[in-house]
């Protein structure tokens, strides 16, 4: 998410989300702190959206009522998706949405805004020309340079150039492809390849890719109608897209293509074409499915072919090559990006990027998108270009850029922006301190004691119940909870004395203590103890 202030006003541009972290149990996303645009949500004038990927629609569920609701500007396939993905949150307002499509022209407040098409690997992806008093904005969006792209228009250079011309003060640039050499692939280069896959395959086809990716969806129907193949669409997200793409066009089946789950047994096995979600290795998502047995409609064997046609997000490595090695286990062919050219990137490489500073001329760059090397790889392309060193603004989250005719300053202040967590209906509601606890849990696991106590004497009655939850197996290690059981007993009787008026919560946090010291010696883990004192 960004937000432009001009004058008092201010413009969103996207609101997306992003996935959790390794180290974050339970989070099912990540999404913009918008705790100070909140405060300030009267001066918002509207908001645009270049595409309609989830990082850069995702959040809207999340943020948009607590926003007051603004109205949006976004391409008709980004509206689809963001209603289709609406109806679970039916309890929100509804949104005010106005469509955009290339060359449309609008003015919010003090900002007047031209959209123009970019190449990436969704339709409907917008670059933005922003003009303001103080000076015109160029944002890419996520873009790649594409002469030869499938269901898809070229790169209109002419366009650029003539927007190129317009005094461009700032130029909002997509990193995410900084650090790779060259120029990204284009899709027709990945068609050819897949097209080897579907001329040699002897058995089924299961394709792989992102939800969202649906030019790369319509290339995989696209073969399979070619060669004879019907398709099975799986993955809730991938059915809702297509069908969104399907009624607008941008994804064209002859009718019969698409089948059911329950016409893969029917159907000849030459004749299958699966695509599914799941190339990230996701739990629960299809191709796990597959990969474990656990689909019922298909069980893989020698012959199959799997195609990964996506790149390994970082961080997901070891799930995919879990698949891999489950997939090679069942004598099914495996081809994916390192092997076959059969993923293209996004987003544009360093020479793209470099073209695209050449042709929009800004006198100042701000890198946006992708991790920090890759804004700081941007910020040397853009010296390449001939910007000067302290005419390029790389920025964190939540810093603020100041900038005018003459000079861009990064303000000390900053606004907050740490991201917020989502895990299932609560949003923020998981802080630092709950992650830690569930991060404790996932490494070391649980130890509750169950003392009951005479409060007239201080004496525990019984031998204390003790529970392990991913710690030990209590049944393999009696000796372990024999002793754990004496210390339960001596540790409360020493510290409520005779009886009479007793600090049960500092009995509690010496037992908490002095039984964690005491598991760390045994047995070097420290699992959470919970200690639960019930007087009688």
């Amino acid at each position: 998410m960004m937000v432009l202030d001009c004058l008092g006003k201010f413009l969103i541009i996207d609101a997306g989300f992003r996935m959790p972290e390794e180290d974050m149990p339970g989070i099912d996303y990540l999404i913009p702190n918008t705790g100070w645009l909140k405060e300030h949500s009267q001066r918002i004038v509207g908001a645009v959206f270049t595409h309609g990927h989830y990082d850069h629609i995702g959040a809207i569920p999340y943020c948009w009522n607590r926003l007051g609701n603004p109205k949006m500007f976004m391409g008709k396939l980004a509206k689809g998706i963001v209603l289709k993905r609406q109806q679970q949150f039916s309890f929100q307002p509804r949104l005010n949405i106005t469509e955009i499509e290339d060359s449309s022209k609008f003015k919010l407040g003090p900002f007047e805004i031209e959209a123009f098409r970019q190449n990436h690997n969704i339709p409907d992806n917008y670059g933005l020309l922003i003009k303001t008093p103080l000076g015109n904005i160029v944002h890419t969006s996520d873009f790649k340079f594409d002469r030869a792209p499938i269901n898809d228009l070229p790169t209109d250079f002419k366009r650029l150039k003539k927007i190129g011309k317009e005094k461009i003060l700032l130029l909002i640039s997509d990193s995410t492809g900084a650090e790779n050499e060259g120029r990204s692939l284009s899709e027709r280069t990945i068609f050819k390849n897949l097209e080897k896959i579907f001329k040699e395959a002897s058995g089924r086809i299961i394709g792989s890719t992102f939800a969202s990716h649906l030019n790369r969806t319509q290339q995989l129907i696209e073969l399979s109608a070619k060669y004879g193949r019907k398709v099975i669409l799986e993955g809730l997200s991938m059915k809702n897209n297509v069908e969104i793409a399907r009624t607008l066009k941008y994804i064209k089946a002859e009718k019969g293509l698409l089948k059911k789950a329950q016409d893969l047994r029917k159907l000849p096995e030459k004749q299958i074409t699966l695509i599914c979600t799941g190339a990230q290795g996701e739990e629960g998502a299809t191709l796990m499915k597959i990969a474990n047995g656990d689909y019922r409609f298909l069980k893989l064997k020698p012959g199959d072919s799997i195609i990964f046609s996506s790149s390994v997000i970082p961080g997901n490595e070891r799930s995919v090559q879990y698949l891999k090695d489950q997939f090679y286990r069942k004598g099914a062919k495996v081809y994916h990006y390192k092997m076959l050219d059969i993923h293209a990137s996004g987003h544009a490489y360093e020479e793209e990027l470099l073209e695209m500073i050449k042709i929009m001329k800004p006198k100042f760059l701000m890198p946006v998108h992708g991790q920090f090397s890759m804004l700081v790889k941007h910020k040397e392309i853009g010296q390449k270009a001939g910007l000067k060193p302290e005419n390029i603004k790389v920025m964190e989250n939540g810093q603020v850029l100041n900038i005018n005719n003459a000079r861009a300053i990064i303000e000390k202040r900053e606004v907050p922006a740490g991201q917020v967590m989502v895990d299932g209906l609560g949003i923020g509601d998981v802080g630092e301190i709950v992650l830690r606890d569930r991060q404790q849990l996932a490494k070391d696991g649980m130890f509750v004691i169950v003392a009951v106590v005479d409060k007239q004497h201080g004496k525990v009655k019984g031998s204390p119940d003790i529970i392990s939850r991913g710690f030990v197996y209590l049944r393999e290690n009696k000796e372990l909870l024999q002793e754990t059981r004496k210390r339960v007993i001596s540790i409360v009787e020493k510290t409520t004395g005779r009886g009479g008026a007793v600090n049960w919560q500092y009995v509690k946090e010496e037992l908490r203590n002095q039984i964690s010291q005491f598991l760390f010696y045994k047995i070097k883990r420290r699992p959470m103890v919970m200690p639960v004192i019930i007087e009688v």
